[in-house]
C-alpha cells in the first residue's frame, strides 16, 4: 500500500517556486538592463571618435597633397579641390565629414555625422570644453 501511494505523488515545482523564480529573473534583468544599455552608448561613441579620427587623417593626407602641389589654406577649404566624398572613401567610413576647415596647412576643424555629431577641433577656445581631448560628441 505505502508503494502505491508513493508512485502516485507527483515530483516537480509548486506554482509559488515558479513565481519566486520568475520574480528573481525580473529583478535581474531590471538591474542589467540600464548598464548594458550604458555599455552600448560608450561603444557607440567611441564608435564615432574613432570615424571622426579616420576622417581627420584621410583629409590631413589629401590635404598634404594639394599643399605639396602648391595649394594654399584657402584653396584646400574650397570644396571643389577637396571633395568630402574623396575623405569618406580614403577614410572608409559610412557617411562623409559635414565640413572641414584647414589652417597653415593642417586640419583645424571636422564635423563629422553618424547618427551622433563629432566635432574635431585641432585647439578649443576657453570657453569650450570638449568631451574626448580634440573631440567633443552632440
Amino acid at each position: 500500500m505505502k508503494r502505491k501511494l508513493q508512485e502516485n505523488k507527483k515530483k516537480g515545482f509548486t506554482l509559488v517556486e515558479l513565481i519566486v523564480v520568475l520574480v528573481i529573473l525580473a529583478i535581474l534583468a531590471a538591474l542589467l538592463i540600464p548598464a548594458l544599455t550604458g555599455y552600448i552608448d560608450k561603444a557607440r561613441k567611441k564608435q564615432v571618435i574613432a570615424e571622426t579620427r579616420s576622417c581627420v587623417m584621410a583629409a590631413q593626407t589629401l590635404g598634404d597633397e594639394l599643399y605639396g602641389q602648391g595649394k594654399k589654406d584657402a584653396d584646400l577649404n574650397n570644396t571643389t579641390n577637396l571633395s568630402m566624398a574623396d575623405i569618406q572613401t580614403l577614410a572608409e567610413t559610412e557617411n562623409a565629414p559635414t565640413s572641414v576647415k584647414f589652417s597653415n596647412g593642417k586640419v583645424s576643424e571636422l564635423v563629422y555625422t553618424n547618427g551622433m555629431t563629432c566635432t574635431y577641433k585641432e585647439t578649443w577656445g576657453a570657453g569650450e570644453n570638449p568631451s574626448d581631448g580634440k573631440y567633443d560628441i552632440n
